[in-house]
């Protein structure tokens, strides 16, 4: 199962990269990201949402969650949304 994380990201340079480097290193699969500037913000900010799935049942996406909030110019916006795909 797929779960949602929304964020607030700085436009400096290497923080998506210190981002997706967090979430792989955590044990995480990277489903989907979508990305949008912030437009009240003149263009530092981006906004994103970041689709992850655990590789095995005991990785937790609030741990994740913490861990992503600790990375510096990084927020998290709004509570864990879970996303179930449609199988074939």
């Amino acid at each position: 199962m797929s779960e949602t994380l929304h964020l607030n990201i700085d436009r400096a340079d290497g923080s998506l990269q210190r981002l997706i480097g967090l979430v792989e290193r955590r044990g995480f699969h990277i489903d989907g990201i979508s990305m949008a500037d912030m437009p009240s913000d003149g263009g530092s900010a981006r906004r994103i949402a970041l689709t992850v799935r655990g590789r095995d049942d005991s990785r937790c996406v609030d741990t994740l969650g913490r861990q992503i909030d600790r990375l510096y110019g990084v927020s998290r916006t709004a509570p864990v949304v879970a996303f179930q795909s449609e199988a074939a």
